[in-house]
């Protein structure tokens, strides 16, 4: 008998540790119980075991909010989407005092751009995760039908699915809890009263990490100045360390600047100093060159400031007033500073090839509308990739300059430029990397680097 008691003792313990988290309804299929409305007027109701949210002539989203929140899950749903219209499910997410919600979202998207399952911050961070990175999972979704979507969200990895295909594949900076919700965004009048279903809607929480073993979409990393295992392994460097100053120096100095600059909290800033052009701390470089690289950062402006991140640097070329001379990635506040109407056509607005080349991602992105996402008051993410005479712009995921050095076009562009005195400019094999003083407050981190 004791045999058979400890036997039995044994089997409920083991059931108890190795038991599957259980998966719950989030939704009863019969009413909005547990469910709470945010932020604009749009309509929710029940309609045959869905959720139906009709969108309604307006700029504000309206949100369909759980009570509870949720930190470690798995979240999986059905959706049909209207015609035309954008929506999304947001996760992780909170509401202010004013009834603002700000979160992750997984998008819906019914436009050309087709970026459904991608993921995007409501309210601050913008784009995390547009589908520029994974072009080829804008097919999962299936207009007109609905589309089942899984969400595996455990600490800093978020994965997203649609209809089985692993469109995103995220770490992110920050882990907080927050509710769900259901959002019907802001509609023009011709869109009026069209509806998006929701159904099926489960969640499984975890205590464990579950598997990420499907999750092969490229991986999109906000970790902060932290290189993940797999960008070490593919030739990633951090430019710089976080903490200290090593490896840059004042591009008219031999070591850094004592003054105009700062490090706290993992962020370099440059300071604020009347707006003129490195006359106070100065720009800063690195202290070897690179030549074939992409280079990868995230930046902060503050309202109506200047900066520029510039690459092919020769510091012996300017020995006087004003920066460093080099080919450059525009950071601009483009309503505040007026540089953005000075140049031709706006080419020096954020992420243009400053003075030469205007930023465009209606060039390279298919079905986009507006020429850019800029993420005024929060971090944006600039990458410059050099192959040999061939550059890009990438900013906040999306192309937004493409050129080549060296050509018939390239020299044209230099004549027409305030470059067009420096010999050869932008020809150089090779060349520092800078980091401008405009005398406006900007803040850099996570700036990395991968040789080709």
């Amino acid at each position: 008998m004791k045999t058979q008691r400890l036997i039995m003792l044994l089997m409920v313990c083991a059931t108890t540790v190795f038991a599957k988290p259980k998966t719950k309804p989030l939704f009863n299929g019969k009413n909005l119980k547990g469910w709470v409305k945010y932020n604009g007027d749009a309509e929710f109701k029940v309609e045959s075991g869905e959720i139906v949210g009709v969108s309604k002539a307006t700029r504000s989203s309206t949100f369909l909010a759980t009570k509870k929140e949720y930190t470690n899950f798995i979240l999986e749903y059905e959706f049909l989407l209207g015609k035309d219209l954008n929506s999304g499910v947001q996760f992780r997410s909170k509401v202010n005092s004013e009834g603002v919600v700000s979160g992750l979202q997984v998008e819906e998207d019914d436009s050309n751009r087709r970026w459904t399952g991608g993921i995007y911050y409501q309210g601050s961070k913008g784009w995390r995760y547009p589908l520029e990175y994974n072009k080829a999972a804008r097919s999962a979704y299936k207009k007109g039908a609905w589309n089942k979507v899984k969400l595996i969200a455990f600490k800093n990895h978020v994965a997203t699915f649609v209809n089985g295909v692993n469109v995103a594949n995220l770490l992110e900076e920050v882990v907080e809890p927050g509710f769900i919700a259901l959002q019907v965004h802001g509609a023009g009048k011709n869109k009026d009263g069209r509806e998006n279903r929701w159904r099926n809607i489960t969640i499984t929480e975890l205590e464990e990490e579950p598997s990420f073993a499907e999750a092969q979409a490229p991986v999109v990393s906000y970790l902060k100045n932290e290189l993940t295992a797999e960008q070490k392994a593919d030739g990633w460097k951090l430019l710089w360390d976080g903490k200290t100053t090593n490896g840059w120096r004042g591009a008219k100095r031999d070591d850094f600047p004592d003054k105009g600059w700062s490090i706290k909290d993992g962020v370099l800033t440059v300071h604020a100093s009347g707006g003129g052009e490195s006359v106070h701390g100065g720009d800063i470089v690195t202290t070897r060159p690179y030549k074939n690289f992409i280079l990868e950062l995230d930046f902060k402006f503050t309202e109506g400031a200047n900066s520029g991140i510039k690459y092919f640097v020769d510091t012996e070329l300017n020995k006087g007033k004003g920066s460093a001379i080099g080919c450059e990635f525009q950071i601009l506040d483009d309503k505040k500073h007026p540089d953005a109407k000075k140049g031709t056509a706006g080419n020096r607005t954020v992420g243009s090839l400053y003075d030469l080349i205007t930023a465009d991602s209606r060039l390279f992105v298919e079905g986009l509308k507006p020429k850019k996402y800029v993420n005024k008051g929060a971090w944006n993410r600039a990458r410059v990739e050099v192959r040999g005479s061939k550059v890009k712009h990438i900013l906040n995921g999306c192309t937004v300059v493409e050129y080549e050095r060296g050509t018939q076009q390239w020299k044209a562009l230099v004549a027409y430029s305030k470059y067009k005195k420096w010999p050869n400019f932008g020809e150089a094999e090779e060349g520092l990397i800078l980091l401008q003083d405009h005398g406006d407050e900007v803040h850099f981190k996570s700036i990395k680097i991968k040789e080709l």
